[in-house]
């Protein structure tokens, strides 16, 4: 079953006068228009070289607020009764890997069980040097960063040890509620490495922002071969596909010209559609008249 995803914008002019906790409104009105994952970006702080974003012009000054992802997420998860929350992408080599592991199963269980995980490395080296963290290193940290913990949610008592994290014989308690462990995406490009990191230690993948639908169907095509070849199965490996935003009549971007695209998406290979409210809709008042327009337009479709 194709799933629908909202990237929720957790910076910028939606929250007018520092309304920021105006993002569980949000969360309620994603959950009533049956969105099934609510996702959030991540930004600890943000140097002045906007313009090494790799992806095009970056849309904010580095003055703008950002929420923390996990703390806005615990929030939102507080209102909020079946929606799941993930993140894209979460900075995961910025954080210590038992503290990491610790909050993200809190959040689990306080969740009842809703919460998944997308991580990266990002791409911004001011972040890493304000943490103390080698940018060098950020691609092993992730790696290594991941595996601890999923070994932190697997073992009790729990020993791990690689170049960047090295623990032996202790307890992080509570385990997630999910058996298993909390899904873990991966995101970014299939080099050697990320496709290693995403065979051995993922549930799913998000592609690179702004990829086209041949690049990502060729990266699940990718994907499969991989992962057979490591005795694994594409079924039940979540992929991201992120819909464009097409203009509508008025020649604004319309939620319900765009979200056509979805169904090319989920013949891609797509397993969840991904909206990018801020592509759409930057203030709290038209909000509830655009997720009404998302479920209408998501319940038209036809994804088999």
């Amino acid at each position: 079953m194709t799933t629908l995803s909202v990237t929720l914008p957790s910076f910028g002019p939606i929250f007018r006068d520092n309304n920021f906790h105006q993002i569980a409104d949000l969360a309620q009105m994603a959950e009533q228009a049956g969105v099934h994952r609510i996702m959030l970006t991540d930004h600890v702080v943000m140097g002045a070289h906007t313009d090494k974003y790799p992806y095009g012009p970056f849309p904010f000054p580095p003055e703008t607020a950002w929420l923390e992802p996990l703390a806005s997420i615990a929030h939102m998860a507080a209102v909020t009764e079946r929606v799941r929350f993930s993140t894209k992408i979460l900075i995961a080599p910025l954080r210590p890997a038992a503290v990491l592991a610790k909050t993200l199963a809190t959040m689990d269980v306080l969740s009842q069980g809703r919460l998944e995980v997308g991580m990266g490395t990002g791409w911004q080296r001011e972040e890493y040097e304000a943490a103390g963290i080698p940018w060098t290193e950020r691609g092993r940290r992730l790696t290594d960063t991941i595996a601890a913990c999923k070994a932190l949610w697997r073992d009790s008592p729990a020993s791990f040890h690689s170049a960047t994290v090295d623990f032996d014989e202790i307890w992080c308690e509570p385990k997630p509620a999910q058996p298993g462990g909390i899904p873990i995406w991966v995101a970014g490009a299939l080099h050697s490495n990320n496709l290693a990191r995403l065979v051995e230690h993922a549930d799913g993948w998000i592609p690179p922002p702004y990829g086209n639908l041949e690049e990502v169907a060729d990266g699940v095509s990718t994907l499969r071969d991989a992962l057979a070849d490591a005795g694994r199965s594409l079924d039940g490996f979540g992929v991201q596909g992120d819909i464009d935003a097409v203009s509508g009549d008025d020649g604004r971007p319309s939620i319900k010209a765009s979200m056509g695209a979805a169904i090319e998406w989920a013949e891609a290979g797509a397993t969840t559609i991904n909206v990018v409210m801020s592509l759409f809709c930057w203030r709290m008042d038209r909000a509830q008249g655009w997720f009404d327009d998302l479920a209408e337009s998501w319940a038209g479709l036809d994804l088999g």
